[in-house]
């Protein structure tokens, strides 16, 4: 059987990024695979192994073999969809705000011209892994010469329709007809994940790793994404690796599962042995101690009065000749927990934009926030001193190597690109709302040694550290295992028992659904 990796024995060279015992793993040709594991457990190192971002010593390193691929470069064979997803080429130049501002969006690339360019590389990437390397110096009659330059000619017109069609599926697929013309920052967070999986299933990868690539998406999207992996199974030569935090998103394409426990890689086990051997999660993972001082918390002084928190009225949400908001009026009452569903690109992260303040098109609209007209006068600092908020580009936009603590003392004044170390007794409050959400361990511990699941559960914190009255909570289970994903849906659960709290939270999987929910509203994308 072709070992398409293997590794026996190995060590990564740098101590500081070591598992803490030596790695064997091995994916064989007609295998999908599923490497699982809790928050923190090793996955995305073991990743990094895998693709050679982390190397091991010489002795034990990773083998490869791609055939029947001609391409000579791990590069070229494999490709890594990792879980912090990019709105465009360049990272740095990112912030939170950033997708409501008209200006910034004006310089942002289009979809179409994104996805042209990355169907020209690929194209280029596969005649020269195929045509070129076919090539040989050898003596040639003009005829032979001749001879080969049009077969030569002929594989890459044969080569450009097969891509074309798989272009086109994916394009279906995913109906990225109606996302071609919109600038790349507009895309939600849903949106973004289906771009970023087609571009990257357009280079026709012989190992394709994908870190989460359900979250976001909506349940036709999931569905969608799960039937192509089957399809892309069945008719290619691709060997699919999935990197799962949330086990239960387990697609039926997957023949085995590699657990990764403690920067410990585990025994590859057939997918049925896994289900047989997977550990229950808890019906509450929550303390009894944690919960009763979470409720003795003191009551938080209403400073506004008013009992409609807040009050849209037929608000429009423009971007050139795309509406994504169109007549939208709804009210939540003080006390009210309201949960926000809908497709992706609807305008969900829109709607949370307009009440965070982050968006310049509420002073158009007829809104009132905490019993104040928008563009009377508030400052944005009056709105958000109210609101504890985490959504996906909040995420995106932390990207400050700086201790976890700092990171959640930034939500007592809402700032999310200046820090200061927070003072003796703010940084207790911070504390107490890490040991809630299970991170105390990683007080002094800087973000980005953090992994992703983790960097969710400090964002988390910094969204409750100041005891806000209105929870604002776009996906705020993205990322998790299922262990953190019940421990928050608890956090969340006795947070909304207390009085006068209010909550508006976004996700996909009506499971999520922390079950003090008392009103929903559905948006259809315009």
């Amino acid at each position: 059987m072709q070992k398409i990796i293997e590794i026996k024995g190995g060590v990564v060279r740098h101590p500081q990024f070591r598992m803490n015992a030596p790695i064997d793993f091995e994916l064989l040709a007609g295998e999908q695979l599923a490497i699982v594991g809790d928050n923190g457990s090793g996955k995305t190192r073991l990743v990094d192994v895998l693709t050679g971002k982390c190397a091991l010593m010489p002795m034990n390193g990773v083998k490869y073999d791609f055939t029947p691929s001609k391409a000579k470069l791990v590069s070229d064979n494999m490709k890594y969809l990792s879980f912090r997803d990019s709105y465009g080429t360049n990272e740095g130049v990112y912030y939170y705000q950033q997708r409501w501002n008209q200006n910034d969006i004006d310089e942002t690339p289009l979809v179409r011209d994104l996805l042209a360019e990355s169907f020209r590389v690929a194209e280029e990437g596969l005649i020269r892994k195929t045509v070129f390397d076919k090539f040989v110096v050898r003596e040639e009659t003009p005829e032979q010469e001749a001879e080969r330059l049009r077969q030569e000619e002929a594989d890459k017109q044969e080569m450009h329709r097969e891509l074309e069609k798989v272009r086109k599926h994916l394009y279906e697929i995913f109906h990225l007809e109606q996302l071609l013309d919109k600038h790349i920052i507009l895309l939600s967070s849903g949106e973004l994940r289906k771009f970023q999986l087609t571009k990257t299933l357009m280079t026709n990868p012989r190992v394709l790793i994908m870190d989460n690539p359900f979250i976001g998406l909506d349940v036709t999207a999931r569905q969608q994404l799960g039937e192509f992996l089957t399809l892309l199974t069945k008719e290619t030569n691709v060997s699919v690796v999935l990197v799962l935090s949330k086990t239960d998103d387990i697609p039926d394409i997957i023949t085995h599962v590699v657990p990764v426990k403690d920067l410990t890689v585990g025994r590859k086990m057939t997918l049925q042995e896994y289900w047989e051997s997977r550990e229950p999660v808890l019906a509450r993972m929550l303390s009894e101690e944690k919960e009763r001082a979470i409720l003795s918390l003191p009551e938080t002084t209403d400073s506004t009065g008013c009992e409609q928190v807040i009050d849209f009225r037929k608000v429009n949400i423009r971007y050139g000749e795309r509406t994504i908001l169109k007549d939208l009026s709804f009210t939540v009452r003080k006390g009210e927990h309201w949960a926000l569903n809908g497709e992706n690109g609807a305008g969900k992260s829109t709607l949370l934009s307009i009440v965070c303040a982050d968006n310049p098109q509420s002073y158009a609209n007829d809104i009132v926030l905490f019993g104040h007209q928008r563009g009377k006068g508030e400052s944005i600092w009056d709105i958000k001193k109210h609101i504890g908020y985490i959504s996906p580009e909040m995420h995106r936009a932390f990207m400050r190597d700086i201790p976890a603590v700092d990171i959640v003392a930034s939500g007592l004044s809402d700032v999310s690109g200046l820090y200061r170390k927070p003072k003796p007794e703010q940084r207790a409050v911070c504390e107490f709302w890490m040991d809630v959400f299970g991170i105390k361990q990683y007080t002094d511990t800087t973000f980005l040694k953090l992994s992703s699941g983790e960097q969710r559960l400090v964002l988390l914190a910094r969204a409750f550290v100041k005891d806000p009255s209105l929870l604002i909570l776009d996906e705020p289970l993205h990322g998790l295992d299922l262990k953190n994903r019940r421990l928050v849906k608890d956090v969340i659960e006795v947070f909304c028992q207390r009085k006068n709290k209010t909550m508006l939270m976004v996700t996909h999987y009506r499971e999520e659904y922390p079950k003090n929910i008392d009103h929903e509203i559905f948006l259809k994308k315009q």
